[in-house]
């Protein structure tokens, strides 16, 4: 289940970016419309780069958060273990046949259940 959680997320950052890179293209094709260059540049950067890295940077941050928490609670156990409560999680693992416990990934698996609607909530 929690496999199928973390391609959930993956695929909603796919889709942001493929929507992103849409409206850049949009940008860009009312950019080449204007008269001069510089009226171009402006109305790329105006209507294309500022509004696409802010609602980037907006719809990034529970990944954000989620990735931090994960890296915080990975970092409490390694110091947990480091104190010395027993066999360390990796040892039990590998006794056991199992991959050593790491550090987490860049992406995360989603702490909770995510829905599927396109606002997220």
């Amino acid at each position: 289940m929690r496999a199928s959680l973390h391609s959930l997320g993956q695929e909603d950052e796919k889709q942001m970016y493929v929507v992103a890179v849409g409206w850049l293209y949009v940008a860009l094709m009312m950019a080449i419309t204007e008269h001069t260059a510089v009226a171009g540049v402006a109305t790329f950067v105006l209507y294309g780069v500022v509004p696409v890295s802010i609602v980037l940077y907006i719809m990034g941050t529970p990944g954000r958060r989620r990735r931090r928490k994960a890296r915080e609670a990975w970092a409490a156990r390694e110091a947990q273990k480091a104190s010395g409560d027993g066999l360390a999680d990796g040892q039990e693992r590998q006794a056991e046949g199992g991959a050593p416990s790491g550090p987490p990934s860049a992406v995360s698996p989603p702490d909770r259940a995510r829905s599927t609607s396109p606002s997220g909530r």
